[in-house]
């Protein structure tokens, strides 16, 4: 995320070109090049009263409505909460005291969170309050409200008359001001603003509110003081989601005061363009932009204004389109390099932060609920399973990069000693796991992800629970238990990657109807208690070249991408981990791309299923057969995401 020269820190090619209709009941949302006046909706989310704009055609459930059955993500979930638990709140306000003046014998964090670490505060007081907040209202811990609570109570203690709270001090900001080097003071301080946010709308603290009113105050103050000129060269440095969380306490508290101060923060030099449907993005730092751009979406939502959707999804379909890898991840060396549809040249070791893939599934979130359109999730399930279900290891440690160089590794943070961006936004990933499985209209439900989950919906009187091991099988169930019989519909979303051979059970009973890839399979019907349903989701390869490059293609089982395991040989510990260093360092020994026979860019006859059961898959290669499996699965040893194909080569030569 934050970019500084002393500090190196280096998305499924789109969804399918056309939506076909459900067989059903047929429904087709095009993002829209423009927008007119916005669409009736149901009614606003809880808490946000008449500020929210009737713009979204769907509405997600309640974090505490959706319970994680056993599964990869809920092991991984358990995963990170175990790492949260290690965190003590001590140590995560050391530098917050001493920044106040407060006595405090606790040791230090290290890397990011170092006392002389400019950064510091941004996961201690911001990231690790999220995380806690969504793991209180996903997964139930009572364990990390507590320390959510006790580490709001302690920075509360920490936080100046004028509404100023950071463990760096104010003088930053003249820096920030006077054009002085400082690394993104406004970054951090959007930090500890979201997570009071969150420790307040997902985990009831009326005190996080408190805190965070007074950092919204100081903020509006701070930026009165300055031009419209002066605001956009200060506006060059790195300032997080700053609009995105005015935006948000505006939508609690109704004082236009935090929506204006929200406004302030809009960049001319990246909305402009965007606004005009340009991709200007070649040379820019990736995920600075995209918190930018969720500000401009939860603008939307709020005001209604047309402009700010159209910065939003055009950003987002030209990012997603033409500025992603197979994996779903977006960037390399933390930059867009390169113009829109040309990734050569784009496969390192510092390609794809993990950050990138967190902020562009939350920009998505929003860009599907207002249009329904089955797509944006062909995208999200794609980048949920690729690049980010992938991203820790047992312990709970993350990636900064997903590095897609062929014979890199992956490469972790440590416990107390790294505290980067991505250790961040991947604790916060991993503790709502649950928040878009299924979404829902005025009557009727949508399920966009086959992840073994239990929804309760009160207002259809509905308890739902879903049940596979997708994608270890091509299929999932689905039971419904109902008070009385109700009338509404159950949209599956089918996705773009679907097989031959789809079908639909319905107690037993296979239905004469179908659905298109990328589309939604509506069942309009009364539903009883005890009504069944299973959906054959049939899998098969598939490859994709790298955008720009014919020759390279990576291959997909599903949504699944797959990647040939190259072995552990010379590959250390201290390879895969950064131990006390702050910044990562991975060991660049990169390996030749494998090379495959191919006669047809779509050709995948090169590679067999071993096991569909056990997802193990084997290439034949020019150097001999090579043993192939999911990226997310592959920890602890090298590995190649794209292959040269010989009919690529070939033609590129």
């Amino acid at each position: 995320m934050p970019y500084d020269t002393a500090w190196r820190r280096r998305f499924l090619k789109g969804a399918a070109t056309t939506l076909a209709s459900a067989v059903l009941a047929p429904r087709a949302f095009a993002f829209a090049p423009d927008v007119a006046a916005p669409a009736a909706a149901p009614a606003a989310a809880p808490g946000a009263g008449s500020r929210e704009q009737p713009v979204r055609r769907m509405q997600s459930f309640a974090l505490n409505q959706v319970r994680l059955l056993d599964s990869d993500f809920a092991t991984a979930a358990a995963t990170n909460l175990r790492y949260l638990h290690s965190l003590p709140v001590e140590r995560l306000a050391h530098s917050f005291r001493m920044q106040a003046g407060i006595a405090s014998t606790a040791a230090p964090l290290g890397g990011w969170e170092k006392p002389d670490c400019e950064l510091r505060g941004h996961f201690s007081g911001g990231h690790y309050l999220s995380a806690a907040a969504l793991a209180h209202a996903s997964l139930g811990d009572e364990l990390l409200k507590q320390r959510g609570d006790q580490l709001v109570a302690a920075l509360a203690a920490c936080q100046q008359p004028n509404g100023y709270l950071s463990a760096f001090p104010e003088s930053f900001f003249d820096r920030l001001s006077s054009g002085q080097k400082v690394w993104a003071p406004f970054y951090t301080i959007h930090k500890i603003f979201a997570g009071m946010l969150d420790m307040h709308m997902h985990a009831g603290n009326t005190q996080a509110l408190q805190v965070a009113t007074g950092i919204g105050n100081w903020t509006v103050r701070w930026l009165n003081g300055f031009s419209d000129n002066e605001i956009a060269h200060i506006l060059k440095t790195e300032y997080g989601g700053m609009n995105d969380a005015l935006y948000e306490l505006y939508a609690i508290t109704g004082n236009e005061r935090y929506r204006d101060a929200a406004h302030r923060f809009d960049q001319a030099s990246l909305f402009d363009p965007l606004t005009a449907h340009r991709d200007e993005l070649q040379g820019l730092h990736s995920n600075t932009q995209i918190p930018k751009v969720i500000g401009a979406a939860r603008r939307y939502e709020l005001t209604g204004e047309p402009r700010y959707r159209r910065i939003a999804e055009f950003f987002w379909e030209t990012v997603t389109q033409n500025r992603t890898y197979a994996t779903g991840g977006s960037s390399n060396d933390e930059f867009w390099k390169t113009g829109p549809g040309d990734l050569k040249g784009q496969l390192g070791l510092y390609s794809a932060e993990c950050c990138v893939a967190y902020n562009l599934l939350k920009l998505t979130r929003h860009v599907y609920a207002w249009s329904g359109d089955p797509r944006a999730f062909d995208y999200y399930e794609r980048t949920l399973y690729n690049a980010r279900l992938g991203t820790q290891d047992s312990d709970g440690m993350k990636l900064y990069y997903y590095p897609l160089q062929p014979g890199a590794a992956k490469f972790y943070n440590s416990p107390t000693d790294s505290f980067w961006c991505c250790t961040g936004t991947g604790a916060e990933e991993f503790a709502r796991f649950n928040d878009s499985i299924y979404f829902h209209d005025e009557q009727d439900l949508y399920v966009n992800l086959f992840i073994p989950s239990e929804l309760n919906w009160p207002q259809q009187k509905l308890t739902l629970r879903q049940e596979t091991t997708f994608p270890r099988e091509p299929r999932t169930r689905f039971s419904l238990a109902l008070e009385t019989p109700a009338r509404f519909g159950l949209n599956l979303r089918i996705p773009a990657w679907i097989g031959a051979g789809a079908r639909i059970r319905l107690n037993g009973d296979v239905l004469d109807v179908f659905a298109s890839p990328g589309s939604y399979l509506t069942l309009q019907r009364e539903w009883h208690d005890g009504d069944r349903l299973e959906l054959e989701l049939p899998m098969h390869l598939h490859s994709e070249a790298l955008p720009g490059d014919d020759s390279q293609r990576a291959v997909l089982y599903g949504p699944l991408v797959l990647a040939a395991r190259l072995g552990s040989q010379g590959l250390t510990h201290a390879m895969q981990y950064c131990g006390y260093d702050a910044s990562p360092k991975p060991e660049p020994k990169p390996q030749p791309t494998p090379q495959v026979m191919a006669e047809q860019a779509q050709d995948t006859s090169w590679l067999r299923v071993v096991s569909a059961r056990e997802l193990r898959f084997e290439a034949v290669t020019r150097d001999g057969n090579v043993a192939v499996a999911p990226l997310n699965r592959v920890h602890g040893e090298r590995y190649a995401v794209y292959w040269q194909t010989e009919q690529g080569a070939s033609s590129s030569g």
